[in-house]
Formats: C-alpha cells, sequence, structure tokens
C-alpha cells in the first residue's frame, strides 16, 4: 500500500508562485510514476503534470506548459509542484497519485493511477 500526503498549498496572488508537495510512503517510491491533477468546484478532475519512475521524464497540460514544473526526490520520497504566473483559474484542489504501471502516453488519464492523496487546496486571487 503506497500513501500520499499533500502539503503547501494556500492563497496566492495573480501572478506569484507557490509550491506544493506531495510526500509518500509504504512501497519503493522509486517504482512509481507520479502525477499532480487538479480539481475545481463544479469541474471534472483534470491532469496537471507528470514525472516518471525515473525522473527522466515529465509531461505537463497545455494550460500550465512554461509555468508549473514537476520535479521529485528520492531521497525525501517527495514529489514537487513549483507553479510560477499563477491564474485565478489556477483555483483548485490539487491532488498527487501514484502509478506502478503506466506509459508516457497515459500519463494524463486519472484512471491509470492507483493511489491518490486527499489534496491541497489553491486559491489565486484576482
Amino acid at each position: 500500500q503506497v500513501q500520499l500526503v499533500e502539503s503547501g498549498g494556500g492563497l496566492v496572488q495573480h501572478g506569484g508562485s507557490l509550491s506544493v508537495s506531495c510526500a509518500v510512503s509504504g512501497r519503493s517510491f522509486s517504482g512509481y510514476a507520479m502525477g499532480w491533477f487538479r480539481q475545481a468546484p463544479g469541474k471534472e478532475r483534470e491532469f496537471v503534470a507528470a514525472i516518471s519512475q525515473s525522473g527522466g521524464r515529465t509531461s505537463y497540460a497545455d494550460p500550465v506548459k512554461g509555468r508549473f514544473t514537476i520535479s521529485r526526490d528520492y531521497a525525501k520520497n517527495t514529489v514537487y509542484l513549483r507553479m510560477n504566473s499563477l491564474k485565478p483559474e489556477d483555483t483548485a484542489v490539487y491532488l498527487c497519485a501514484a502509478s506502478g504501471n503506466i506509459g508516457y502516453f497515459d500519463y494524463s488519464s486519472a484512471r491509470r493511477y492507483n493511489y491518490w492523496g486527499r489534496g491541497t487546496q489553491v486559491t489565486v486571487s484576482s
């Protein structure tokens, strides 16, 4: 079993920056591809970013390309999402997910992830 706990959310102004973290415990961290998704009120969960088991490949949704960066720290069993140039439309609950068996072209598919955290709220004021 794998447990995921997000942290670092909060309130930030339009154009500001924020980093969220996801601490992973349980089975081997390096065996999982990691993803970030977000869900705003009344909207479906949407893919934000993902990183491969080795950290060598990343994938981003078009709305966040060039503004968000996903990374992982194997010593700390943690995956990060650095968010710059934040916009009000980035407001959502950000959820971390882990998958032990996923190909690059499936990174954006929520149903391919086995484990999920509870999320952390990110609010961007206009």
